[in-house]
């Protein structure tokens, strides 16, 4: 999906400054209002903007010119994410959101010509959502292999039965990815889940609910949706790839999607950041003195920027061997940088949060929004106590082959 023919490296920096005034001057404004809700009060507002980023060359960055993208490869696609990520709708406005792109992804690599032309091409063009149902509130998400959900070949159709929840965007979807099992009694438990496609106009899929998060519970593209597939028969042309094939695809899915992740949430970090300085310098405590001469904000300020930059250079690195060496090759790379950064955005808008004061904890900042919606970024795409462990465990299995 991102372009194997570069975008040329000595125009990248004049894009990412477009990107940057786009982000600032249009979205800015609004993004604040968008997330407060209705989302879909917005959606003709965010429909003009999507129409004025196709104009300029800015649509769908991740996906090559000849599918109607900017045709980035994944480290320069990496450093526009970032951008992208200091506005809460930055994503969904360049139609390079999750869980769409990685549903791109999945596609582009493994979906038939009939999927990709039912499916595909209205997803790169803007012109529907997706979502994917994966995990399943009976059980650990950090295990893929532990599914309940059933998908049982009868002639031509699959019978999909199950219960799914943090389905993100479900709401208004125009089909999901669910991950099923078709092959119970498979040697190995990583091969018994293969992926299917359900559009979501089905009589057997029911959306129960849009889960709330922290009190909230969003709705449209913002939304966690409790999903439920009853007798739901779709046919077994839907299915992506082989059978059995269901965990391999979910690991080729998650590798690229971490790296997206991981500099959206750095973009967010920048934001915060910006909004933590200013509010130290405007904020007066007593005699006129600025909250930014104090001590314990400067260090709060000061370690901030260290681990934001160093966020970002670690996540470039890995980006740039992935797309040298492939996904495998940085396994170890992918787990550092997920737990890492999503520990240091976490501090990073706790503080601002802290130096905002009372402030900090309304809604009258973005905030309070992201530190109801990104807590997640410890848990989702494996809880960081998985990731540290199967770093800690590759490491030392390298110290025991050398027999020392």
């Amino acid at each position: 999906m991102h372009s194997t023919q570069n975008f040329p490296q000595e125009a990248l920096p004049e894009l990412l400054e477009t990107y940057r005034e786009f982000v600032k001057k249009e979205l800015f404004p609004i993004d604040l209002q968008v997330v407060s809700g209705p989302f879909r009060s917005f959606l003709p507002q965010l429909e003009t903007l999507r129409s004025r980023a196709k104009i300029i060359g800015l649509f769908a960055p991740h996906l090559s010119k000849e599918e109607g993208g900017v045709g980035l490869n994944l480290v320069q696609f990496a450093q526009v994410s970032e951008i992208l990520g200091q506005s809460p709708i930055g994503h969904y406005v360049f139609n390079c959101n999750a869980p769409d792109i990685g549903n791109m992804e999945l596609l582009h690599l493994f979906g038939s010509e009939e999927q990709k032309e039912k499916w595909l091409k209205p997803l790169q063009k803007g012109e529907i959502r997706s979502c994917f149902a994966m995990t399943e509130p009976a059980h650990a998400g950090s295990n893929p292999v532990h599914l309940s959900t059933t998908a049982v070949r009868k002639g031509d159709n699959y019978h999909i039965n199950g219960h799914k929840w943090f389905t993100t965007a479900a709401d208004g979807a125009a089909f999901t990815i669910v991950m099923a099992v078709t092959n119970p009694y498979a040697e190995s438990p990583y091969h018994r889940a293969s992926m299917i496609i359900v559009p979501l106009d089905n009589p057997g899929y029911h959306l129960v609910r849009n889960i709330p998060i922290m009190g909230e519970a969003g709705e449209d593209y913002l939304s966690h949706g409790e999903v439920k597939f009853e007798n739901c028969i779709v046919p077994a042309g839907n299915l992506i790839g082989l059978e059995g094939q269901g965990f391999a695809l979910a690991q080729e899915r998650l590798g690229p999607g971490r790296i997206h992740h991981c500099m959206r949430w750095i973009g967010i970090c920048e934001r915060v950041f910006d909004l933590m300085c200013k509010r130290a310098l405007s904020r007066e405590l007593d005699l006129g003195k600025p909250l930014a001469e104090k001590q314990t904000i400067q260090n709060w300020i000061a370690e901030s920027r260290a681990e934001i930059k160093a966020s970002r250079l670690m996540v470039l690195d890995t980006a740039q061997k992935m797309q040298q060496f492939g996904a495998k090759a940085v396994r170890e790379d992918i787990s550092t940088i997920k737990f890492f950064v999503a520990d240091v955005l976490m501090k990073v808008i706790d503080r601002a949060i802290q130096v905002h004061g009372a402030l900090g904890i309304t809604d009258d900042t973005l905030l309070s929004f992201w530190y109801r919606h990104e807590r997640g970024a410890r848990i989702y795409d494996g809880p960081d106590e998985v990731h540290k462990s199967a770093l800690a465990k590759s490491i030392l299995k390298n110290y025991a082959s050398d027999g020392k």
